[in-house]
């Protein structure tokens, strides 16, 4: 099954409402990177999140970079996202497992931590991109991000993220549901949406049992969808960009790669694809600097 994503309104039209299923993608997300199951359950979240603010972009070129930075185990988390609904990311340590003792549940906060910074930068074409930046609250994502659309975005926003991963490191389900107060939102639409914490509590499951269109009728009865589209796990990586970042080398390292390792093996940390530059064509690639510099 392919991952959705769907849009819509609630409220006649006073609640901006998203629903995205994630479990392919973040599938295949722990597969690239051998990750264990805190892990996978924290890159998921924050692809899912992702996936959600992206559909708010107008084409492919536009693009959200997200960058967590806490004090747990997990290190650095990076996602990225365009118009087009492609994701990647990844996390800097992919071999983190804890649970909460009194739940069984992953422990996505310990992993990542409570002490640290939650970053978005959109890149929307323009002259300068814009970066909003918060504190980590929880480590748990869903609140971090709720904590930086209202400080950073003056949106009241309900965030409810999950992952179920199962004990061969599988996810058996996974995705986001995203509910924002429009402006003119009444108080009985801040009452609903506040009524919907508590069964968001058990969203992963929802994705388990339900489809996006149903866990958005389920909330709102009176729920519109105006768009849906894919989302997808994909990464723009190329040789020819690996070969760029050769570039980046001193001409010193770029020697020893040549006489010493007679050879290089590149791997793109989005990704985790390998590309391999034989000993000839590092050889090439030098001459053209050289060429390129007279």
């Amino acid at each position: 099954m392919k991952n959705k994503l769907i849009r819509g309104l609630a409220c006649n039209g006073r609640v901006n409402v998203f629903v995205v299923d994630t479990t392919q993608l973040s599938n295949e997300a722990q597969k690239k990177h051998d990750m264990w199951p805190t892990a996978t359950a924290t890159l998921s979240r924050v692809m899912s999140m992702a996936a959600m603010m992206g559909s708010q972009l107008k084409n492919k070129k536009e693009k959200i970079s997200i960058q967590i930075q806490g004090n747990g185990e997990i290190g650095s988390i990076f996602v990225d996202v365009n118009g087009n609904g492609e994701v990647r990311g990844f996390v800097g340590n992919p071999h983190v497992h804890y649970q909460y003792n009194d739940t069984g549940k992953l422990a996505v906060g310990i992993a990542v931590g409570n002490q640290g910074m939650l970053s978005v930068t959109k890149d929307l074409g323009l002259k300068e991109k814009f970066t909003g930046q918060v504190a980590l609250q929880t480590g748990e994502i869903g609140e971090d991000f709720a904590y930086y659309y209202a400080v950073s975005e003056q949106i009241p926003s309900l965030v409810a993220l999950g992952c179920l991963v199962d004990t061969d490191n599988t996810v058996i389900s996974s995705g986001g549901v995203l509910i924002q107060l429009l402006p003119g939102a009444l108080e009985e639409d801040i009452v609903k949406c506040e009524a919907l914490a508590q069964p968001l509590a058990r969203v992963s499951s929802m994705f388990k049992n339900q489809t996006v269109e149903e866990i958005a009728n389920s909330l709102f009865s009176d729920f519109e969808k105006l768009a849906e589209h894919e989302v997808i796990f994909s990464c723009q990586c190329d040789k020819s960009t690996m070969k760029r970042a050769l570039l980046t080398l001193s001409k010193e390292e770029r020697n020893t790669l040549i006489e010493e390792d007679h050879g290089a093996e590149l791997t793109c940390h989005w990704c985790n694809t390998q590309y391999h530059f034989s000993e000839d064509e590092l050889i090439e690639l030098e001459r053209f600097v050289e060429q390129f510099a007279r």
